[in-house]
């Protein structure tokens, strides 16, 4: 289909490269230095305020970002328990 499949995270790069090598992801995992992208995108958890650990967490969900490096469409659900199913 020509999809390309992407992971992205706060997270240091130590980590991700630590659980991209553990979990043998057949994707990449990007790093969002100070949630740059989860703001930008308007998907930040807000109930997480600047200094806490887990601030900048996004909603789960999932982006699809055409060829032109425009987004095509947003999915995000409040919460971290239930994540939006793929297809």
């Amino acid at each position: 289909m020509g999809v390309k499949v992407a992971g992205m995270t706060y997270d240091s790069r130590e980590l991700l490269a630590d659980f991209h090598a553990q979990a043998q992801l057949g994707y990449p995992m990007l790093q969002d230095i100070e949630a740059a992208h989860v703001n930008a995108l308007g998907i930040r958890n807000l109930e997480y305020p600047e200094g806490h650990r887990a601030y900048g967490v996004p909603h789960p969900g999932v982006l699809f970002i055409g060829a032109d490096g425009i987004v095509k469409a947003k999915y995000a659900v409040p919460g971290y328990r239930e994540r939006p199913p793929l297809e």
